[in-house]
């Protein structure tokens, strides 16, 4: 399938994800090209940390993610990857939830998930960082695993919560998610928020981790951490340089001349 008429062209992204599957609007093709955003595309908040600013508008994210090969966090991930499941026919919508933080819930629409509507209703998220690399029956009829954590949608008290188990643990909340359908714009306010508010975890430190095939590759401030079959391996970079090396020669990311940090 070529370039649409608009801004969002689907060979160029299908492209930028490595997926060069079916493109018939399934449960098989959805869990497919989610995989492939996971492996392709960073969860990061680097624009933060250099004063640019990050918007809810469909064209400059798909700008940044397509054309320049960077990643974003869930508003960014979330938005770009709904546009294309939209283009190629698929019935997905916008989806308030509220992050676990401890024994508490985040704020309303500090968190945003896809909705999609196949033979049942599936909780997707691109988003999130480590999270479920599956689409999930919203149900609950349906469990997935990656990284050694177990993934399920459940009720916790009249809400539904995406629920995860470690190993040797116990089942916990990693979100609340809301069923009724939200306009991108709604949630404009908290993607400035997390932009802003020194209480905001994204103003706090540089992140960037994309998950790999057996593991997953982070980066937090300068601390590199590898895990990889079951094991660990972590160090400190040692400067500028070897930071922006390692996010061009790991994560694809190549800042744009005259990038300087501001946070």
């Amino acid at each position: 399938m070529g370039a649409t008429s608009d801004w969002l062209d689907i060979a160029r992204t299908l492209e930028r994800i490595g997926y060069r599957g079916s493109l018939e609007p399934s449960f098989e093709t959805l869990r497919a090209l989610q995989r492939a955003f996971l492996l392709s595309v960073p969860f990061e908040n680097l624009d933060i940390h250099l004063g640019r600013e990050i918007t809810l508008a469909p064209e400059p994210t798909y700008a940044k993610i397509v054309g320049e090969g960077r990643g974003g966090f869930c508003y960014e991930c979330n938005g770009l990857f709904h546009d294309l499941l939209s283009r190629l026919g698929f019935r997905v919508s916008f989806h308030s939830a509220r992050m676990a933080l401890g024994e508490r819930f985040g704020q309303q629409y500090g968190h945003m998930v896809l909705l999609v509507r196949l033979d049942a209703t599936y909780l997707v998220d691109v988003g999130n960082g480590q999270s479920c690399r599956e689409p999930l029956r919203i149900d609950g009829s349906d469990q997935s695993s990656a990284e050694g954590v177990t993934y399920r949608v459940g009720p916790r008290d009249s809400e539904l919560a995406l629920w995860l188990r470690e190993e040797g643990a116990e089942w916990r909340p990693r979100f609340l998610f809301e069923v009724q359908p939200r306009s991108r714009s709604a949630f404009a306010d908290m993607c400035r928020y997390h932009q802003t508010s020194p209480d905001s975890l994204f103003t706090r430190s540089r992140l960037v981790t994309r998950a790999q095939l057996d593991g997953r590759l982070t980066l937090v401030g300068t601390h590199l951490i590898t895990a990889e079959a079951g094991a660990t391996h972590e160090r400190e970079l040692g400067s500028e340089e070897e930071y922006r090396a390692c996010l061009r020669e790991r994560f694809g990311i190549e800042l744009r001349d005259g990038a300087r940090w501001t946070r």
